[in-house]
């Protein structure tokens, strides 16, 4: 409002420009302590400069004159106003007192005194009372009144930090305390404001809590035996035995391991039993509860229902004592019999110390081991390998025979191929040939019989591949047959069959040849001469032609082949074997040209003819050589 008008309604001018009217802060806290600042905005948001002069430092101005000096001293500025909740923050008074309580119900006590701590903080003239916990006091302790302004009298008066002092009693809500003491920072808080502060009571204590802090007088021990005795002085006293019960009389009975614990306090005994890991049986621990066992019993009447009613002491005449029990005794426990055979230290010890026994050598009570009957194989029947048939009797579950992975891929797609003839007394077997394969990744054997029409053998697989072994030699240590004991001209047993190698593949000679170091030189030596003859062939035809123009010739005649209407050359080759009955590779003109024309071979073309003079010699033609042109 304009100076001299009231603040009325119609008599002010609102500035819209206006919003915030609140008084800024002036008290702050800043790292835990507080503190005063000027206001930097006024009522409405001014702003307000701290160098401005007040209206009484701007008449003081106009009314000096100038003087030639520095000026006048400038006064010091009075003190900032501090309100006392910042001067007196986190200050406490503390003071020790002590209250007596009645005790109308209790005849071994009448009162009792209470000892407390009263709080008087500054900041806000509040008070609290703390009495520290006693453990065991039976009294709920704690904090006895909270923290507030406690009112002195009826008139509204409060207490004030002038009314405490040492040597006095305070009343507050109908309870009397007695001050008695205070901390140091009290008493100079105290004594800074003028007051004398009394000297220093000592705490009165509590009667009852006194006499239940004197010793008590301790019992005189009777002198005979008292069992009560007995139990302070072996409590917790445990002797340890290890047993074993024996039970094989009984039907699926057993060698139990047993512990057997004789407790000293009262002379009792308990047994337990050991269970290992998958012994089949119930795993109860406790095979006789803790009792005390009777050793000897009192000659009764034979109705007496023993097995019903409990025993007691009249029935017996001695009970199981520790004297009773050592290593390599045997004891009766309940009808079980146990023998002990080892003990634990503390158990030597007491031995040791009360029955003057230094022999604790712990007995032997381990199983001999079954002597091993010695496992016989039966002879091989002849169905599968003699590994195979091995695994059924090595185990329930036969697992197959372990094969060497390494040696299977090495030696994979690699077969070594000989041409055998059947020795038997039969005249018919005299002419028939078979393909014997050999596996080198797992040595096994295969034998083949080429089909020959019109010979009333329908021919085919004649033995599966499998591994055959050398005559004499035994399940247990099976010899089979190797690429070293394939010679031309050796005799190979299979299955009680003879056959005689007559010829083999030329892969068999450079097989042998490239591994030379691995197989007898015999072996190697009977390929080579083998194919001697053969390779000379090659080489130099009948004619004299050279190796390199008779495979130009062949390259030739295959082309002309091509184009001439296919046939079965797989038949055309096992026709020429069957009509050479010696194996020599020689035929006669008239048998070679009569086996050409029934697979109507043209051999009237000039490039065959060629290819037959080239093969021709001594009125026989090489048909190996001639068939190279038709692979």
């Amino acid at each position: 409002p304009e100076p001299g008008l009231p603040f009325l309604p119609g008599c002010a001018i609102k500035d819209p420009t206006k919003t915030s009217f609140h008084r800024s802060q002036t008290l702050d806290f800043k790292n835990g302590y507080a503190f005063s600042r000027l206001p930097r905005e006024g009522v409405g948001g001014e702003i307000l400069f701290q160098n401005q002069l007040s209206q009484d430092e701007l008449d003081d101005l106009c009314t000096k004159g100038a003087t030639l000096t520095y000026g006048q001293v400038k006064r010091p500025a009075p003190p900032r106003f501090t309100p006392a909740f910042v001067a007196y923050d986190k200050k406490v008074l503390k003071f020790d007192a002590y209250f007596q309580e009645e005790v109308p119900i209790s005849a071994e006590e009448h009162y009792r005194i209470r000892h407390v701590c009263l709080y008087y903080y500054l900041e806000d003239d509040s008070m609290c009372i703390i009495e520290p916990k006693v453990k065991n006091s039976g009294l709920l302790q704690g904090k006895l009144m909270k923290r507030h302004r406690v009112p002195k009298n009826e008139q509204g008066d409060y207490y004030h930090w002038k009314d405490l002092n040492l040597g006095i009693n305070l009343t507050i809500y109908g309870r009397t305390y007695r001050l008695v003491n205070c901390d140091p920072f009290t008493k100079v808080f105290l004594e800074s404001q003028g007051i004398v502060v009394n000297p220093p009571e000592e705490l009165v204590l509590d009667p009852y809590t006194e006499q239940r802090r004197t010793p008590v007088q301790k019992r005189i021990m009777p002198a005979g035996p008292d069992p009560f005795r007995q139990f302070l002085t072996y409590d917790t006293k445990v002797l340890r035995f290890y047993a074993m019960w024996d039970d094989t009389n009984c039907a699926f009975g057993d060698h139990h391991p047993c512990v057997i614990h004789y407790f000293l306090a009262d002379d009792t005994v308990e047994v337990r039993e050991v269970h290992k890991r998958n012994d089949g049986r119930d795993p109860f621990p406790v095979l006789m509860r803790r009792q005390r066992l009777p050793k000897i019993f009192v000659d009764k009447n034979k109705n007496f229902p023993s097995c019903v009613l409990e025993i007691t002491d009249h029935e017996v005449q001695e009970w199981y004592s520790p004297k009773d029990f050592g290593i390599g005794k045997t004891v009766t426990l309940l009808g079980r019999t146990f023998l002990i055979y080892d003990c634990d230290k503390f158990t030597q010890d007491f031995y040791r110390e009360k029955y003057g026994i230094t022999d604790f050598q712990p007995v032997d009570v381990n199983k001999k081991p079954l002597e091993k009957v010695p496992q016989v194989i039966p002879p091989y029947n002849g169905f599968g390998i003699p590994e195979d048939s091995l695994q059924n009797c090595l185990s329930l579950f036969p697992k197959p025979p372990r094969k060497d992975i390494i040696k299977m891929l090495e030696n994979d797609h690699k077969v070594l191929r000989y041409q055998v003839a059947l020795e038997s007394p039969v005249p018919e077997d005299k002419n028939r040939r078979f393909i014997l394969s050999y596996f080198l990744a797992d040595d096994t054997i295969s034998i083949y019989e080429p089909p020959v029409r019109n010979s009333g053998i329908p021919g085919g697989k004649y033995l599966k591949r499998t591994k055959v072994t050398k005559p004499g030699s035994t399940p247990e240590n099976p010899i089979y047959y190797e690429p070293s004991d394939f010679t031309i001209g050796s005799t190979i047993e299979v299955f009680g069959h003879r056959f005689v190698i007559i010829d083999a593949d030329e892969y068999v000679l450079n097989y042998l040849e490239g591994n030379a170091e691995s197989f007898p030189a015999a072996t190697v030596q009977s390929i080579r001469d083998h194919f001697l003859p053969r390779k000379v062939v090659v080489e130099t035809t009948s004619s004299g032609i050279p190796k390199k123009d008779f495979d130009d010739l062949i390259v030739e005649v295959q082309k002309e082949l091509k184009l001439q209407q296919p046939f079965n050359t797989r038949q055309f080759h096992e026709a020429f074997h069957h009509f050479d009955k010696e194996g020599s590779g020689f035929l006669d003109r008239a048998r070679f040209l009569n086996i050409c024309d029934r697979f109507n071979v043209p051999t009237s073309t000039i490039l065959l003819k060629k290819l037959i003079d080239y093969c021709s010699g001594d009125d026989k033609i090489n048909y190996r050589d001639f068939l190279l042109a038709f692979p």
